[in-house]
């Protein structure tokens, strides 16, 4: 029989039935109850009804921003639309219509998320109204029946980060107008918990650790570990001087292997469908692994493939030598077809060192294209028309004496970049513009070469001697 909180008097508590229970005074139980509605109380006011009050801030305020947003993703596509006349109006308005379909889903979602966070509020308020009439009142039942709502309250939406969609134009091509005319990426929704301590203020999302930490180490196999590539934290795939491709959980479990032929040391990427990509230079093809089956995407003449990433529109940037070795570029191909090619600066002269070394690429999220050039010493940057942005040749460091040579490359979900100095045993981290931001070198790094960031903005780091992969925490 559950007796709690149930009233006994004198005469009853002698009674056989009660012989075995405890018994308190209930001016105690008064009193503890008191103390519990004030401290919620001072909760819900201080600390829980602000940070819903900061939600709901957020979202409203990009509602506010969106019609600004698409008025000039709209801008841009008309600019495009003028120099085709008449042949793109029907391109236009079909492109207009589904940009107005991606505007309502995104209003929809924050709206959602907004009404959601509204009710809440609601509750919390009139909560702290019945809190605060029963603080004032000596009634001693309603003081007892109270239940504490704190647990409830304290469970925070998620933080909602819509990206708006880009509008990407092409060069005109009358026989593949509505193809090459441009493409509306769909949105990207994401969600991060909104954790906030009951005694301390929330940490800003996204900022650098003083410390960071090491998280995990993952042993691969592999005795020269190269590669890592990560959507998400349920598939990791990994690759080395080997002719196979790994891929496993977060817990190091692994959960398929990929045969390649021999000696092509692959590099690899993961397409925005999730299907694995990789480079056989030897081969000189870039192939795709769906469904467990390996084919061919592309065979290259006179050139050797080496690194590749896939970018946020789904194309495909590799890095590649010619087979005298005296030249490098980085071709764009949409499909099987070349879309870009980036060699030379303004005034002709090479962009990139002939050094056959690999030169790791990755894409910021304003679209730079950003190489690892181990020869040059440098981490090169170019826009996505393929001009010069800026180079970055290493941070003057007392610790760091020795010479800057950058292997692997990624960015975060700040646009922060993020590269192997793999010299100084250490990541250098620089914001989108190339300024030097701090080194991660506390977590006994040996020999990093490849490394990624994932979807939670968590770092994973290949160590080339040894196979070891180790996951890294430098964020807030």
């Amino acid at each position: 029989m559950d007796c709690d909180n149930i009233f006994v008097c004198s005469s009853c508590m002698a009674a056989e039935l009660h012989e075995r229970h405890k018994f308190q005074e209930i001016t105690e139980v008064y009193n503890t109850k008191k103390e519990v509605i004030k401290k919620d109380a001072k909760e819900l006011e201080n600390h829980i009804s602000p940070t819903y009050d900061e939600i709901a801030l957020d979202l409203e305020n990009q509602l506010a921003n969106l019609d600004k947003g698409y008025e000039k993703l709209t801008t841009t596509m008309s600019n495009q639309g003028e120099q085709c006349h008449r042949e793109i109006d029907i391109v236009i308005n079909k492109m207009n219509a589904e940009l107005s379909e991606i505007k309502v889903k995104h209003r929809d979602i924050l709206q959602k998320h907004l009404d959601e966070t509204k009710q809440i509020q609601s509750l919390i308020t009139q909560t702290m109204l019945t809190l605060k009439e029963i603080e004032k009142s000596t009634e001693v039942s309603p003081t007892l029946r109270y239940s504490s709502k704190i647990r409830e309250f304290s469970k925070f939406p998620p933080k909602v980060q819509i990206s708006l969609p880009t509008f990407i134009p092409n060069p005109i091509d009358h026989e593949k107008l509505y193809g090459l005319f441009g493409q509306i990426t769909q949105l990207s929704t994401s969600t991060k918990d909104n954790v906030v301590s009951l005694n301390q203020s929330k940490n800003s999302v996204g900022e650098l650790l003083d410390e960071p930490e090491l998280v995990a180490t993952i042993q691969t196999g592999y005795r020269h570990l190269r590669n890592v590539i990560c959507l998400n934290e349920g598939n990791i795939w990994t690759s080395g001087m080997a002719n196979d491709i790994k891929c496993f959980n977060v817990k190091g479990l692994l959960l398929q292997t990929i045969q390649t032929k021999s000696w092509d040391w692959p590099e690899i990427a993961v397409d925005n469908n999730g299907d694995l990509l990789f480079s056989a230079w030897h081969e000189r093809t870039l192939n795709k692994v769906k469904s467990g089956q390996t084919e061919e995407l592309i065979r290259l003449l006179g050139w050797k493939p080496v690194n590749l990433c896939v970018t946020s529109t789904g194309d495909l940037l590799v890095t590649m030598f010619s087979d005298d070795k005296t030249q490098y570029k980085v071709v764009r191909y949409s499909g099987s077809t070349v879309k870009q090619t980036i060699q030379f600066d303004e005034e002709g002269k090479p962009l990139y060192s002939r050094s056959t070394c690999s030169k790791y690429i990755t894409e910021n999220r304003n679209h730079d294209i950003c190489v690892a050039d181990f020869g040059a010493g440098a981490v090169v940057v170019v826009n996505q028309d393929g001009k010069l942005r800026w180079r970055y040749t290493g941070h003057p460091s007392a610790t760091k004496n020795k010479s800057f040579n950058p292997y692997g490359i990624t960015t975060d979900s700040q646009s922060r970049i993020l590269t192997v100095d793999g010299t100084n045993y250490c990541i250098h981290i620089l914001d989108q513009n190339g300024q030097f931001l701090r080194n991660i070198d506390n977590c006994d790094l040996k020999n990093p070469q490849g490394l990624c960031v994932d979807s939670n903005d968590n770092l994973f780091v290949c160590e080339f001697f040894g196979g070891n992969l180790k996951k890294i925490k430098y964020l807030n």
